[in-house]
């Protein structure tokens, strides 16, 4: 597969992820960083996203959800890469895509979540035919590290 091919497949990928996903565009997710293996995604702080208004601090919710999406947008870049390879169709593609799920979600809170950005980074533990085990930071403007994750998803690409 073409380097040219690998671009064409993440910038797709991008694209749905920032915006084609209702969830995802509530939270206002940018993807600053995006390969076949890691991923760098950006959240600003809002109102909105506040769960303790007193302290000012991220809601512990967002910071797993941001953590999830991270990871599972590395899952869906590495079976994109997978199926690709063995030159699978834009609709088998698609229903790769849509077979994507998380399995289990570990968040361990490390710090409150305060800042006036959070950056959610991670990068591919290893990746089967089934399964893919991903680990993501969350780290805010001074980076701190707020939170770390590691998730499993579904990622069958056969």
């Amino acid at each position: 597969m073409s380097a040219e091919n690998i671009s064409e497949l993440l910038h797709f990928l991008k694209d749905v992820y920032q915006n084609q996903m209702p969830f995802d565009r509530l939270l206002g997710i940018r993807i600053e960083k995006l390969t076949t293996d890691n991923a760098i995604v950006r959240i600003d702080m809002r109102e909105d996203l506040i769960g303790n208004f007193i302290k000012n601090i991220l809601h512990g919710g967002v910071i797993s959800s941001v953590l999830d999406l991270t990871g599972g947008l590395i899952a869906s870049a590495n079976v994109l890469l997978q199926m690709s390879s063995r030159g699978a169709s834009q609709d088998e593609m698609a229903k790769g895509l849509a077979g994507i799920g998380t399995i289990d979600l570990r968040v361990d809170y490390l710090r409150a979540g305060q800042g006036e950005f959070f950056r959610a980074s991670g990068h591919i533990l290893r990746a089967g035919k089934k399964v893919a085990v991903v680990r993501t930071e969350l780290h805010n403007d001074r980076d701190l590290l707020i939170a770390a994750g590691t998730g499993t998803y579904l990622a069958v690409h056969s």
